[in-house]
C-alpha cells in the first residue's frame, strides 16, 4: 500500500514540475518578440539612439551642405538622427559616390562634428 501511495506522489509532483516548465516558456517568447519589435525602429547602443531618417527630411542646414562643393557627385544612402547619453543630437549620413562611401556626422546646421 505504501508502494502505491509514493508512486501516486511521485507521478502528481513530476505532473506539476511539467505544467509549471511548459507555461513559462510562452511569456518568455512573447517578451524576445516585443524586443525584436522594438529594434527594428530604433537602434540603441550603450551610447547613443539612431532614428532613421529619410533623406529628403533632412534640416536646410544639412542640404545645403551636401550639395555644395564639398560633395559634389556624393548622394547621401541614408541617414540617421543620433542622440547621445547625454542628449547632443547630430545627423550621421551615409554617402556614396560611384564604388566609394563615407560616413559623415553634422548638426542639424551643416556643420561637421566628427
Amino acid at each position: 500500500m505504501k508502494t502505491l501511495v509514493v508512486s501516486a506522489l511521485a507521478l502528481t509532483l513530476i505532473s506539476f514540475a511539467s505544467v509549471q516548465a511548459q507555461t513559462t516558456e510562452p511569456a518568455t517568447q512573447a517578451t524576445q518578440h516585443e524586443v525584436h519589435k522594438e529594434a527594428a525602429t530604433t537602434q540603441k547602443t550603450g551610447k547613443e539612439e539612431k532614428v532613421v531618417v529619410k533623406p529628403e527630411d533632412l534640416p536646410a542646414g544639412i542640404k545645403k551642405t551636401i550639395q555644395g562643393e564639398q560633395f559634389s557627385g556624393w548622394k547621401v544612402e541614408k541617414a540617421f538622427l543620433v542622440t547621445e547619453t547625454d542628449k547632443t543630437q547630430y545627423y550621421e549620413l551615409q554617402v556614396a559616390k560611384g564604388k566609394e562611401s563615407a560616413r559623415v556626422k553634422l548638426d542639424k546646421d551643416g556643420n561637421n562634428v566628427g
